[in-house]
Order: C-alpha cells, then sequence, then structure tokens
C-alpha cells in the first residue's frame, strides 16, 4: 500500500535519526519517494530548537496497526522517549499521514492524520512530492490546502540537505 509518512524531530543528530528511520523502514517496505528536508519553528508549543521535517512516499505489506507497531518500535530504538505533553521536543517523530486513500478511525490512529491542513510544516514536503494527491476527506490536493492554510510560521529548505 502506498503510505506517506512524515518524519520530524528537533533534538540531537535529526538527520542522522532521520537517515536510521529511512533504514529501518526499508526492511519491511520500500522508500519510493523522499521530500528535502525542512526547517521551521516548532508548531503548537514553544522551544529555541527548530524543527526538521521530511515526508516519504512508501509502499508497504503491512497492515496500518502492524505498521504503526513498527514506527514506534523504530522511534523506540532510536531514543525516542515517549510523555503525557502532546507537543513536545523530540529526536525523532514517524507519523503516518496517509495510507493509500484509506480513512481510518482507531484509538490508536487516525489516518489521514488530522492537522494535516493546519500544518505548513507537514503540507510544504507534501507539496514537493504528491501536490496533486487529493485528500480523501476534504476533497482538495495538497496544493489547494496549502494556499487554504492559516499557519504563518516559516518553512525553509533545510540548508545542509
Amino acid at each position: 500500500m502506498e503510505t506517506i509518512l512524515l518524519l520530524g524531530g528537533n533534538e540531537g543528530d535529526v538527520k542522522s535519526s532521520f537517515k536510521n528511520s529511512i533504514c529501518e523502514l526499508s526492511r519491511f517496505g520500500k522508500i519510493v519517494k523522499l521530500s528535502k528536508i525542512y526547517e521551521t519553528q516548532p508548531w503548537g508549543f514553544f522551544t529555541e530548537a527548530t524543527f526538521l521535517n521530511q515526508a516519504i512516499i512508501f509502499e508497504t505489506e503491512l497492515e496500518p496497526l502492524s505498521l504503526l507497531i513498527k514506527i514506534n518500535e523504530i522511534e523506540e530504538n532510536l531514543g525516542r522517549t515517549r510523555n503525557e505533553e502532546q507537543w513536545t521536543s523530540r529526536n525523532i517523530d514517524i507519523d503516518i499521514l496517509f495510507y493509500g486513500d484509506e480513512i481510518i478511525s482507531h484509538q490508536k490512529l487516525i489516518v489521514p492524520h488530522m492537522l494535516i491542513q493546519e500544518r505548513k510544516f507537514v503540507l510544504v514536503p507534501l507539496c514537493e512530492i504528491i501536490p496533486e494527491y487529493i485528500h480523501p476527506i476534504f476533497g482538495k490536493t495538497m496544493v489547494e490546502l496549502l494556499n487554504e492554510c492559516e499557519d504563518t510560521l516559516e518553512v525553509k529548505i533545510f540548508e545542509n540537505n
């Protein structure tokens, strides 16, 4: 199934965490395309460290919940620790944005990710790799969603791509 993932992080060697995540993901699927790495200020909370984000087109035979389990294992193996705060600094975060055109509403997984349309740091890399993909709930392309997005945070290509 063609799956769209987003990598994010702002602690430690984030580029290394991205490379290691991509390597681990390749064990149970195929990396089809990577966006550039983008840099932005934190969304939803304050911290000095900027975030890096990268979108991935990923082909996998894993079912969505099995994929989520593998992703959580990758994050844990790379040193991610979870706490009660929803938005916080981290060395790696891997989100499942889309799983084909499926709409999934499970207590552990909601796909498409609920906040795609509100976050430029998600939409900008998506517009690079899947600009004409139509959001299965909103019926709009990624470009249309970006053009309508009210997020004012600057999203720029990371210098050290």
